[in-house]
C-alpha cells in the first residue's frame, strides 16, 4: 500500500493524518498504532478531578473512515527500510510508502534502583487504570518525581484523601519548565493540602510495601508511581540509519536525514536557526508539528516556528506558560483579578509569559501574550506591569507600528 504511512497513533500522528486531507492530499493514508484503542488524548489522564479514568478520543472511528484514513491498531513496526521505502509490521504486513511520518512519541524513563519493576509508569490509558484502580481513601502512594505529571497526580490523589509522598532528587519541585515563583506557589499549595515532599534524595529500593530513600528513610507505600520524565522513542529510527540525538533529528521543515521521511511530536528534535536541535514535549507541540509536517509532505515547504506552550491543572489552580522563560530574562509581574501574570523580556523584547490563577481564568491573557511574542515587540516594562493597560491595546499598537 503506497501513499503516506504514519507510525504512531497518538496526538501527533492522528492530527497529521487529518491535516493531510485538509491540505488536499488524496493518496492513501495509513495510520499505524501500537495500542488497541482508537487514538486518544493523554493530558486528561493526569487531570482527572474525580479520579475517574476517562478516555477522551481524538476522533471517532467514523471520522477516520470518512477521511479515508486506514487505521491499523495494535500493530508495532518491526523494521523500517528507507532504501526500499517499506515498513514491516508485527502482524506480518509489509507496507510501501511514498513518504513516511514518524510520530513514535516518548517512553517513560526507567528507575535504576532495586525493586524498580514494582513502580508503575504513568503514560498510557492502561497505566492510568492500573493506578486509579488501586487507590482509595487512606491508602499510601509514593510518587517518584516532582515534575508536572507527578504534581498533577499528587493533586488528584489528595482530592481522594490518599496519603501522598513525593520524592525528588532536586532541591525543589517543577524546576525544569515552571518559573520559580509559580513553582514555589504550587509547592506551597501541595504542602497545605497535605502532600509530603522529600527533596535532595533518590530512591535506593522499592519494597513490597515501602520505599527506601538514599538517606535510609523508609516510607510506607501501598503503591509507587514513577514520574521521572520521558525519553524520545528513537529505536526504530536509529536501527534504520536515520540521524538521531536527543530525538530524531529533523531540519526546520521536519524532514529527517532521509528526504522522504519526516518526524513530529515528542520524538522529533528540530533544527534551530542559531544551530542545534530542540525537542519539545507538549500537547500543542505535538499537534502543530504534525500539521506542519503534513502540509510539507503534501508539497509545502513551511518551517516550524511555533511558540512553545503548555498548561497544568493542580487542585483549582491553572498554570499556563508560553515561550521559554529563562533565569537570565528580565521579569515583569502583573496582577489580575483571576490570578498573577509574569512576563519575560530578553534585551527588551517580549519572549515569554506565564500565569497562575484559578481555573482557566488567565487563558485570555496568555493568548494575548502569545500574540505579542509572535509580533516581536519590545514593550515598556511599566506598561506590562500595569493592570490598567490592556494587552490588546499593546497588540494593536504593535500591529499599527
Amino acid at each position: 500500500m503506497d501513499g503516506i504511512v504514519i507510525i504512531g497513533a497518538g496526538e501527533s500522528g492522528t492530527r497529521a493524518a487529518f491535516a493531510l486531507r485538509e491540505a488536499g492530499y488524496s493518496g492513501a493514508v495509513t495510520l499505524v498504532g501500537a495500542e488497541s484503542h482508537l487514538p486518544y488524548e493523554r493530558p486528561p489522564l493526569s487531570k482527572t478531578p474525580d479520579g475517574m479514568v476517562r478516555m477522551k478520543l481524538i476522533c471517532p472511528k467514523e471520522a477516520l473512515e470518512v477521511a479515508g484514513i486506514t487505521y491499523l491498531k495494535g500493530c508495532s513496526v518491526s523494521k523500517l527500510d528507507p532504501a526500499a521505502a517499506t515498513v514491516s509490521l508485527s502482524d506480518g504486513q509489509l507496507l510501501g510508502y511514498e513518504k513516511l511520518l514518524l510520530t513514535t512519541g516518548a517512553r517513560p524513563r526507567r528507575l535504576a534502583c532495586a525493586g524498580a519493576e514494582r513502580a508503575l509508569d504513568f503514560r498510557t490509558h492502561a497505566d492510568a487504570e492500573a493506578i486509579f484502580s488501586n487507590v482509595a481513601p487512606g491508602r499510601r502512594v509514593a510518587i517518584i518525581g516532582a515534575g508536572l505529571i507527578g504534581m498533577e497526580l499528587a493533586s488528584v490523589l489528595r482530592a481522594q484523601d490518599v496519603t501522598v509522598d513525593v520524592i525528588e532528587a532536586a532541591p525543589k519541585p517543577l524546576g525544569r519548565a515552571v518559573p520559580a515563583r509559580f513553582a514555589d506557589k504550587l509547592h506551597a499549595r501541595h504542602a497545605a493540602e497535605g502532600v509530603r515532599f522529600h527533596f535532595d534524595r533518590s530512591v535506593a529500593e522499592i519494597g513490597k510495601d515501602s520505599v527506601v530513600l538514599s538517606d535510609g528513610t523508609i516510607l510506607p507505600a501501598d503503591l509507587v508511581v514513577s514520574a521521572i520524565g520521558v525519553q524520545p522513542e528513537t529505536a526504530l529510527a536509529e536501527a534504520s540509519g536515520l540521524a538521531t540525538g536527543n530525538g530524531i533529528l529533523t531540519d526546520a521543515c521536519l524532514r529527517t536525514s532521509a528526504p522522504n521521511i519526516f518526524a513530529a511530536g515528542d520524538c522529533a528534535a528540530v533544527a534551530q536557526p542559531g544551530g542545534g536541535h530542540i525537542r519539545y514535549e507538549s500537547w500543542r507541540n505535538a499537534r502543530t508539528q504534525a500539521e506542519t509536517a503534513a502540509r510539507n509532505m503534501a508539497g509545502a515547504a513551511e518551517t516550524f516556528a511555533a511558540i512553545p506552550w503548555f498548561w497544568s491543572e493542580q487542585y483549582d489552580l491553572g498554570l499556563q506558560v508560553a515561550g521559554q522563560p529563562l533565569p537570565a530574562h528580565q521579569s515583569v509581574r502583573r496582577s489580575a483579578p483571576e490570578g498573577e501574570l509574569e512576563f519575560y523580556l530578553d534585551d527588551g523584547r517580549l519572549v515569554a509569559a506565564a500565569g497562575l490563577g484559578i481555573g482557566n481564568g488567565l487563558a485570555k491573557h496568555i493568548k494575548l501574550a502569545e500574540m505579542l511574542i509572535a509580533a516581536c515587540i519590545s514593550p515598556e516594562p511599566a506598561a506590562l506591569a500595569d493592570p490598567g493597560v490592556n494587552l490588546k491595546t499593546l497588540l494593536k499598537s504593535a500591529r499599527a507600528a
